[in-house]
């Protein structure tokens, strides 16, 4: 039988001597394989994976690396943010295509973090950022910083407001061996500064690949960030995202989470506020069905007065489909005159669908606005019954109640055609063509 952790540990000298960058990230790599090894996966022993169960996943020979397959344009383009322009970076079976992406700029520095890893100028920023933002370490992003070279680095200048979003894609296209992608983003924003930013996974096909991805954002004082998240594999690939967001005083961060698909997707969202006047929001949409399984980890802490964050998560499950979500609001004692909230509501559509919701509270504080809420239901007969006696046909019924069910996660979405996109994703897994928006 396969032991991955220590078939992953033995390659890993091998990956070293390939990928030499410098005695800086030589050393982080090694520190991180040597993590790996002492903590390997998490198991359902550990209460924060309680209700996830990655045994199913450890039991392939994964390779390092998936053989090159052609995409083209025509293929790539419903995967895009129709009618939108965007500086475009495109990985193909965890590969960057220079045919395919657009991020040249002489506004904002983007490059990809092969490209930036062995660039002198980037060592004093790669000393500074890379792997620091992240303050809560597990076997997953050690196993990431061991054998990361492909993601993207964005450095944003001082006082740039960056004219159009980026947008990040990673096709699978399922070729040859089942393969463990490690992709890595690190995101800088300068004081005064802006960027939008669109991060998608999207698997054509049915190979059961795992991608275990790890994004850093430092946000500087006064600046905004906003990051939204594409998740639509098939139901034999697997994801497990962690995102490590760190906010100075008067900065800005919203993530939207939109997951539509996967065997196993595992989304891991910690903020930190280092400075007054954080602003941190936090909305996702879940919409699965059959047997797949996504589970939300939130994690925001505060600690500066005068802050707040906003949290709001629907979800949708059809089938045995099961959903978990975990929200932490941690609150240490200088974080006075807080305004916290969250909520997580879910509609169960089948008797075998199930969702496991803990949102937790952690206050040291004692001026503070807190709370934290959840639902799980069904839809109600009564609305379905009205509509139908309106001549509005039962299947399209239950999707008007479900998008008006879903509305208030997309509140603080900036950019219209992102809306637009989510509607068109919600309208084909229930099934249904609409012509409104939520």
């Amino acid at each position: 039988m396969i032991d991955l952790k220590e078939n992953l540990v033995s390659r890993h000298t091998e990956f070293k001597e390939n990928n030499k960058v410098n005695a800086n990230i030589d050393s982080l790599r090694n520190e991180a394989i040597e993590l790996f090894s002492q903590k390997g996966f998490p198991s359902r022993k550990d209460e924060e994976w309680k209700y996830t169960n990655l045994a199913p996943l450890l039991k392939a020979d994964y390779a390092l690396s998936a053989e090159e397959v052609e995409l083209s344009v025509e293929e790539l383009q419903p995967y895009l943010v129709d009618d939108i322009d965007t500086y475009k970076a495109i990985f193909v079976n965890g590969k960057f295509s220079p045919s395919l992406s657009t991020i040249s700029s002489d506004e904002v520095e983007i490059s990809t973090l092969a490209e930036a890893l062995v660039n002198p100028a980037n060592q004093e920023v790669f000393n500074t950022y890379y792997n620091k933002i992240l303050k809560k370490s597990e076997g997953l992003v050690d196993l990431n910083t061991a054998f990361a070279q492909e993601g993207m680095f964005i450095n944003v200048p001082k006082n740039t407001i960056v004219s159009k979003p980026v947008e990040i894609v990673n096709i699978l296209k399922g070729a040859g061996q089942v393969t463990i992608f490690q992709p890595r983003n690190l995101v800088i924003l300068g004081d005064n500064s802006k960027l939008e930013l669109i991060d998608k996974y999207q698997s054509l096909g049915n190979n059961a690949d795992l991608t275990n991805a790890v994004t850093e954002i430092s946000v500087g004082k006064n600046a905004d960030v906003f990051l939204y998240k594409f998740q639509n594999d098939t139901d034999e690939v697997s994801l497990i995202d962690n995102t490590f967001i760190g906010q100075q005083r008067d900065s800005r961060a919203h993530v939207f989470t939109f997951s539509f698909g996967g065997k196993i997707v595992r989304n891991n969202l910690n903020f930190y506020q280092y400075g007054e006047n954080c602003n941190s929001v936090l909305d996702g949409i879940t919409v699965i069905e059959g047997k797949q399984h996504v589970d939300h980890h939130t994690f925001v802490e505060h600690n500066a007065p005068n802050c707040e964050s906003h949290e709001l998560y629907k979800g949708i499950y059809g089938g045995k489909a099961k959903g978990v979500f975990n929200g932490k609001i941690y609150v240490h004692k200088e974080a006075q005159k807080l305004n916290a909230f969250q909520q997580n509501n879910n509609v169960l559509l089948s008797d075998g669908a199930s969702i496991n919701s803990k949102p937790q509270l952690e206050i040291f504080a004692d001026d503070v606005k807190c709370s934290h809420g959840c639902t799980v239901g069904q839809l109600e007969e009564d609305s379905l019954f009205y509509m139908q006696q309106r001549g509005i046909p039962k299947k399209e019924a239950q999707a008007m109640l479900l998008y008006a069910f879903a509305a208030d996660a997309l509140r603080h979405v900036k950019i219209p055609q992102i809306s637009t996109q989510v509607n068109k994703v919600i309208a084909a897994k229930l099934g249904v063509s609409l012509d409104f928006e939520i």
